[in-house]
């Protein structure tokens, strides 16, 4: 019996890579001391792997950035605008990050998570250069250190599928075939088998007729074009039956499938078992941070090595690049509460364990034992559920819509906050300096008393309101100072959340973020935003803008309970936030933004399971948000998402005015709201704040005015992309800037 992890986290259980990157970006360190951290961690995570017991442990899942643009370095597939930029690492970050001239490539969600990847730009007329010098050394760097190495490569249909500028994928397929067949020989020459772990997620989702003969053009031709080389072609985050069957009849050596989020793939086991293929089954849970009930998966395990024997390896079900690193050093967890956590390393002991028991081994009873007892603990805590919230939900239930319709509010809102024309406001977030960041740690340390650091709070509150109004923003923010990260926030303030000292997870290059641990029932003991935005507005005639996270982003950018309905979760969250937008309306707040970032990121993969997610998504935002009186407008933020397939349900939010990500896109997600003639008030932001590029004014002007060739003017509004709050001051400051004496040129031809 073996073992085989699809991938490893690799930004460092102290994000050690995210602070390498950013002291070189910065210029305080050469790109050397770069790659020693990115060398050491490599090293450290092989060993992790390795000593867990893996058998098979992936290379080139490491990436300095992102492995979609890794793969476009690969095939040497850079766009035009780049090219000028004769330093290939130069050339890499700026592909990444946009530099003076160039805006970088467009990013967005990978799949149905909250990682964000690189966007390839192609067309039917490029030309591969292809360049496999990363993956040489990487892979040479294992064997060296004695790991049993894989190779990971997004596959080339995946690769296709997921880019931008190809009216059709087929019409760039032979040249981009024709580079994998090249790369797979130049592999195969770096041992006696080299295996290729090859990443089709795209196949995970609904695919063509089309797409899947595509796919299998693909390994018919890649199945045989190095000797040396075995692929196995592995797809995760959800059923793949049409893909395997498609697969079945390709020379390709296994099919790694993911048993958790894709249970119908035990549809398809037979067919591949009698096609003499091996099956990769994932099963352990590459997704979530709870213990896996290992008696129930051994049911499962024992099913399908009935079935293939000996070609038979047991997997994570996909890479534990969702997952923090390991819960080595949580010492701030409650021992119960931990006891029913795995993160990455924990993940790979449960996996280890599962194969020993398959085999038969008598010495891991004692820790299968053990696993059993946190899973019975978890069921039986009484921690779980609260008894007075849920029957308060059941004898006061949220309104189930707002009392006046769109057309007649919107109205009466424009009155009564008072904006014209192109009314300017900001997504939230003010850049947090490092000066801020230490103020917090001192005060989370208890060096620092409540006065002091709320004191230092109220003065960077003033000083961004003293700086909008100097602007000439329209409606403010208060900055979100107070603030560590949008979901964190306020779930710290919430009953039934827990948080970890060290989860990170990647979320896009070395932006991390923190998931809470939503373990129980969800109740808001006291308001939570109430003192600081209400301060805020004391300070200012001008609206100021309430800033709330949305309940279906809170559950999607956490690790969420699964021992109930997601839906029952969510309606516990809409009653929390709801709450909180009536104390900040009673308080004299009129425009409140809840943010719905990860609105989109939830939808199943398979259309026929995304229905039953939208009518739970849709209600619990308008639970949340139905309370508003007509008076109060309700803002919501979505970040990058393809909105084609959801503008009936974003319609249905009944949020009063959306603002959406799209200055990467270069407006194509507007294409959207323009065909459902989307009747509400709309924000495309017209730069892009992940980039440390500031616009000039005429960029910025331009891109409202071809705003305004898809919607009236009535109906927009002007605002950055995103929060701010990673950005450095001085750039923000000149960006913001830009931005107002844009929207003022443009008001002037209206």
């Amino acid at each position: 019996m073996k073992t085989w992890v699809m991938g490893y986290p690799r930004i460092g259980e102290k994000r050690e890579l995210k602070f390498a990157l950013e002291r070189h970006w910065k210029g305080e360190t050469s790109f050397n001391e770069v790659e020693k951290t990115a060398a050491a961690l490599r090293a450290k995570h092989w060993a992790d792997q390795t000593q867990s017991g893996a058998d098979y442990v992936s290379v080139n899942d490491f990436s300095l950035y992102d492995n979609m643009l890794d793969t476009i370095v690969m095939l040497g597939l850079e766009p035009e605008r780049f090219s000028a930029i004769t330093d290939k690492t130069e050339r890499y970050f700026a592909m990444a990050r946009g530099n003076k001239t160039a805006v970088a490539l467009a990013m967005r969600k990978w799949f149905n998570t909250n990682y964000h990847y690189l966007v390839p730009e192609l067309n039917a007329a490029m030309k591969c250069r292809i360049d496999t010098s990363k993956i040489e050394a990487e892979y040479l760097e294992a064997k060296k250190a004695g790991v049993n190495a894989k190779i990971n490569l997004i596959g080339p249909v995946t690769f296709l599928l997921l880019s931008a500028g190809l009216k059709d994928p087929a019409g760039l397929f032979d040249e981009v075939l024709s580079a994998y067949e090249n790369i797979l020989r130049r592999l195969s020459a770096l041992d006696e088998t080299v295996i290729i772990q090859m990443e089709e997620i795209a196949f995970a989702a609904d695919r063509t007729p089309a797409e899947l003969s595509l796919l299998k053009a693909a390994y018919d031709r890649l199945g045989v074009a190095a000797p040396k080389v075995k692929i196995a072609v592995c797809i995760w985050f959800d059923h793949a039956v049409e893909a395997a069957r498609v697969l079945c009849e390709t020379p390709i050596w296994a099919i790694g499938l993911d048993f958790i989020d894709g249970s119908q793939n035990h549809d398809v086991a037979d067919r591949i078992a009698q096609s003499g293929k091996t099956l990769i089954a994932g099963l352990i849970h590459g997704r979530n941070i709870w213990r896996s009930d290992l008696d129930y998966l051994l049911e499962e395990a024992q099913e399908l090595h009935a079935l293939f024997g000996d070609r038979l390896i047991l997997g994570t079900s996909c890479s534990l690049l969702h997952l923090p690193f390991s819960l080595e050093h949580e010492a701030a967890l409650d021992n119960e509460l931990k006891s029913w956590l795995a993160f990455a390393q924990e993940k790979l002991s449960a996996l280890e364990l599962l194969k020993r028991k398959l085999s038969g081994d008598p010495g891991i009873e004692a820790a299968w034992l053990e696993n059993r007892r946190a899973i019975e603990s978890r069921k039986n805590s009484p921690r779980t559920q609260n008894r007075a919230l849920r029957k308060k939900m059941a004898q006061t239930p949220l309104p189930g819509k707002r009392l006046l319709p769109y057309e007649k509010r919107i109205e009466l809102q424009r009155r009564h906050i008072g904006y014209g024309l192109l009314p300017t406001t900001t997504i939230g977030s003010f850049p947090q300096s490092a000066d801020l960041r230490e103020e917090r740690a001192q005060w989370r340390k208890g060096a620092l008393d409540n006065a002091a650091y709320e004191g230092m709070i109220k003065k960077r509150i003033e000083s961004v309101v003293r700086l909008q109004e100097e602007l000439g923003f329209d409606v403010l923010v208060h900055g979100e100072f107070e603030r560590n990260d949008m979901v964190e926030y306020f779930g710290e303030q919430l009953e039934g959340m827990a948080f970890s000292a060290n989860g990170w997870v990647q979320s896009y290059g070395s932006r991390c973020v923190k998931p809470p641990i939503l373990y129980g029932d969800i109740t808001r003991p006291e308001p939570m935003t109430v003192k600081w935005i209400g301060y805020a507005q004391s300070l200012t005639d001008r609206p100021m803008k309430g800033m709330l996270t949305g309940p279906v982003t809170m559950l999607n950018w956490s690790f969420v309970r699964d021992d109930q309905p997601k839906n029952e979760t969510a309606m516990q969250m809409a009653y929390a936030i709801a709450e909180e937008i009536d104390d900040l309306q009673k308080a004299g707040i009129s425009v409140i933004q809840v943010d719905e970032a990860a609105f989109k990121e939830g939808y199943p993969l398979r259309a026929d399971k995304r229905r039953e997610y939208e009518a739970w998504a849709v209600e619990s935002f308008v639970r949340s948000t139905a309370i508003a009186w007509d008076k109060t407008q309700i803002h919501t933020h979505m970040c990058y998402s393809d909105f084609n397939d959801i503008i009936a349900a974003i319609d249905a939010l009944d949020a009063d005015v959306i603002t959406i990500e799209t200055a990467r896109n270069g407006n194509r997600l507007l294409d959207a709201f323009k065909r459902s003639g989307y009747p509400k008030e709309i924000g495309p932001g017209i730069y892009d704040i992940h980039s440390p590029r500031v616009p000039p004014i005429e960029e910025m002007e331009a891109q409202i005015r071809a705003i305004l060739q898809i919607f009236p003017a009535r109906q927009i509004w002007i605002n950055p992309d995103c929060g701010l709050k990673t950005r450095g001051w001085p750039e923000t400051e000149a960006a913001l800037k830009n931005l107002i004496a844009a929207a003022n040129n443009v008001r002037k031809t209206l």
